[in-house]
């Protein structure tokens, strides 16, 4: 974080070498558009080294853009023009480098869908925007079923395989804004934006038939794979946990009844 601000300073502020760690000064004979800007660049990086999410600081990284876009349309003749435009360029350079990073940090590196923290941020979202609107929101939970033989008779390798497989036909069945998580070893989360229960169920046995359809592919060999699934809508004001509770017993129900199903969670 203090390189991206140094690298931001160093390029709007001329001779702030380091700026990020030393006091502010600035160049002496500037017009007042020109101190103007500069204060206001060392505010946003004050503030840029004051926090740690990263959000807050793409948001102040685009407010930073903002500014010396409108000191380029308004002063770009006192504040030297190339300097100003290799600031935007930078800028978005780091923006970009700081959401790649919060993409890796949100995805599981073997399956490349959302891990638990993805999870957790696509949860609060579409929690949130399921009480404003009052639209419906079902989750299931997914496990593949007899996974621990198939790493056992078939090796580790063929097991990643089958989690990449079910991963990728999963992902291509579903709609855009459903979200589909790995949340353990072999168990899935899937969140279904506007959608009831009953549709939920459908969506749910059709990936089911879709995997059917579509076996595992390693090393030359192919061999099919199945799931058992456990459906829920949730309340309004449920937390994920709650609702994580009731899907894990609505699995581990199924489980014990027969594999390769979908059953409901209890409200």
């Amino acid at each position: 974080m203090a390189v991206a601000v140094g690298k931001m300073l160093h390029l709007m502020v001329p001779g702030m070498e380091g700026a990020a760690k030393t006091p502010f000064h600035l160049p002496a004979h500037l017009p007042p558009a020109s101190r103007s800007y500069y204060r206001s660049i060392e505010a946003y990086a004050k503030r840029i080294r004051a926090t740690r999410d990263v959000e807050e600081i793409v948001a102040l990284l685009d407010e930073a853009l903002r500014e010396t876009r409108s000191v380029h349309g308004a002063d770009a003749a006192r504040i030297a023009e190339e300097r100003v435009r290799a600031a935007q360029a930078e800028i978005e350079t780091l923006k970009a480098e700081l959401r790649r990073a919060v993409s890796l940090t949100n995805t599981d590196p073997l399956t490349a869908v959302a891990n638990r923290r993805g999870l957790d941020e696509a949860y609060a979202r579409e929690a949130a925007r399921s009480d404003r609107h009052g639209n419906a929101l079902c989750a299931a939970l997914i496990d593949v079923d007899d996974f621990k033989t198939i790493n056992d008779t078939r090796g580790h390798a063929a097991g990643d395989a089958a989690l990449v497989h079910l991963s990728r036909v999963m992902g291509e069945s579903l709609r855009p804004n459903d979200v589909l998580a790995r949340v353990g070893g072999e168990e899935f989360l899937i969140l279904l934006p506007d959608t009831a229960q009953q549709a939920a169920f459908q969506t749910i046995s059709r990936l089911q038939s879709s995997m059917a359809a579509q076996p595992v592919e390693h090393a030359g060999i192919l061999f099919g794979i199945s799931f058992t699934a456990s459906v829920a809508l949730r309340a309004y004001g449920e937390s994920r946990e709650n609702l994580m509770e009731r899907l894990d017993q609505a699995l581990y129900r199924a489980k014990h009844s027969g594999k390769n199903r979908v059953l409901f969670a209890v409200p």
